[in-house]
């Protein structure tokens, strides 16, 4: 069968997402079992205590559909988080919420900003809704250049620009006077779409308020998980906070009921359990401590991170190191995948794991 006469334009050549190879490809091709996935930014620490036992309580419910409007889910975000109900949009991961914001706002030829290096679904999904995507490089420390994304915005009059916060693979987080600037700085009918998707792990004091500016009717998406601190990945749950009179248009291309009914017993059940989210960003705050420290005394430089996995500037091929450490049992992501040749990110475990890692790390970078 001729496929290219059937397919829309803007999806020839575009291609899929590449998370990366995945554990079972690995295992294939080294011929091992043991492996430990440090290279797709999971939370290595599981669920919060008790979130198990209350999805295992709602699965003899699988026979019905979720409730459409996720009433239970979105008053639990709202009470945790500050936002108005009107504003929540829950969804299928932060992924279906991407593809529901460009279904939504993104019209073929329209111009969209993406930084680079970021999470690489943003430019995939826009460039297959037609999209004129216009990358911009981040700054020689990788942080994000968000003058130079503001003004990109401005010279092709872009109706949306991504923007990772913190930045996947770096780590690094946006301070909030320069956030404040640069919406500023964006030309009209531009929204920012924030991905807080490792928000959670930054302290409070030094979070930038995004929902305060949703609130101002500022022009701000923003998206959020329970994959990464709450550590339900595997059930691909998030939210996104809108201005309410934009959410029901986003509602309307969303697939109904894409939000299955364990996924929203878990999302209750872990926002019950918030007090422990404290612990949670101290062990991982001590996991890149325990990874980096050792790294450093040996000239491996790591990015300053405030997430649950670490950028590492190697000085050595990082193609040739990761699969020596994969052959060691161990999975990381090379940095030649997103464009950063030199070095690899690693995802935060335990203690004791990061110490082994960074044992490995040395001997292989030699």
């Amino acid at each position: 069968m001729t496929t290219s006469p059937l397919l829309r334009r803007s999806v020839a050549g575009v291609g899929p997402y590449v998370p990366g190879a995945s554990a079972a490809e690995v295992k294939v091709r080294l011929g091992r079992e043991d492996l430990i996935r440090l290279n797709w930014n999971e939370n290595l620490f599981g669920p919060l205590p008790g979130v198990l036992d209350d999805v295992a309580a709602e699965l003899h419910t699988v026979w019905a559909y979720p409730e459409e409007a996720y009433e239970e889910l979105r008053l639990a975000i709202a009470a945790w988080s500050g936002a108005a109900p009107a504003q929540i949009i829950p969804g299928h991961g932060i992924q279906a919420l991407t593809l529901a914001v460009v279904a939504t706002f993104v019209d073929a030829g329209d111009a969209v900003i993406v930084p680079r290096p970021t999470y690489g679904l943003y430019a995939q999904a826009c460039a297959v809704a037609g999209a004129r995507v216009v990358r911009v490089d981040n700054a020689p420390s990788l942080a994000l250049d968000l003058e130079a994304i503001a003004a990109a915005a401005t010279r092709h009059a872009a109706k949306l620009v991504w923007i990772c916060d913190p930045n996947n693979p770096t780590g690094l987080r946006l301070d909030p006077a320069d956030w404040s600037a640069f919406l500023d700085a964006l030309p009209p009918g531009c929204l920012a779409v924030a991905d807080e998707a490792y928000h959670d792990y930054i302290a409070p004091e030094q979070r930038i308020d995004r929902l305060a500016d949703v609130d101002a009717g500022r022009p701000v998406i923003v998206l959020r998980t329970f994959s990464k601190i709450f550590g339900l990945a595997g059930l691909r749950l998030g939210y996104l906070v809108v201005d309410a009179a934009l959410a029901p248009h986003i509602d309307a291309v969303q697939e109904p009921f894409n939000v299955n009914r364990a996924a929203l017993s878990a999302g209750v059940s872990s926002l019950r359990r918030t007090d422990l989210l404290p612990e949670r960003r101290d062990q991982v705050r001590r996991a890149r401590r325990r990874l980096t420290e050792p790294l450093g005394a040996a000239g491996i430089r790591a990015l300053p991170s405030d997430a649950n996995f670490v950028l590492l500037d190697l000085g050595a091929d990082d193609l040739q190191v990761s699969d020596a450490l994969a052959r060691d049992g161990i999975l990381v992501r090379a940095g030649s995948e997103f464009g950063l040749a030199g070095h690899i990110r690693v995802t935060t475990g335990e203690d004791e794991l990061m110490g082994e890692v960074a044992r490995r790390l040395v001997d292989a970078a030699r």
